[in-house]
């Protein structure tokens, strides 16, 4: 399953990594808007964004790239691992039954 985090602290960007790997996820993790974010996102299962710490032009950029290509997507204010945690826990229990 391939997962995209759009937000969160630039610190945590190995451990978000890492917890989605525990989860058996790939993911990709933007702290910040790079130059060619659209072309960037791709076509994940799920994506991911943490509204606190992500800026509006981002967090626009990226429900707009969702809505075209019709990809899940979930909101968190809380940037923290157990917020993700928590998503991941969710949304993979929510793909089993």
């Amino acid at each position: 399953m391939s997962i995209v985090i759009v937000g969160g602290h630039e610190r945590m960007e190995s451990q978000y990594k890492k917890i989605c790997k525990e989860h058996n996820c790939k993911a990709k993790v933007f702290t910040k808007m790079p130059v060619n974010f659209k072309n960037q996102i791709g076509c994940p299962d799920l994506m991911i964004l943490f509204t606190s710490t992500a800026s509006h032009k981002m967090v626009i950029s990226a429900l707009a790239e969702s809505e075209k290509n019709k990809i899940a997507t979930t909101k968190s204010q809380s940037s923290s691992a157990s917020a993700l945690k928590e998503i991941l826990a969710q949304y993979i229990t929510q793909e089993i039954c």
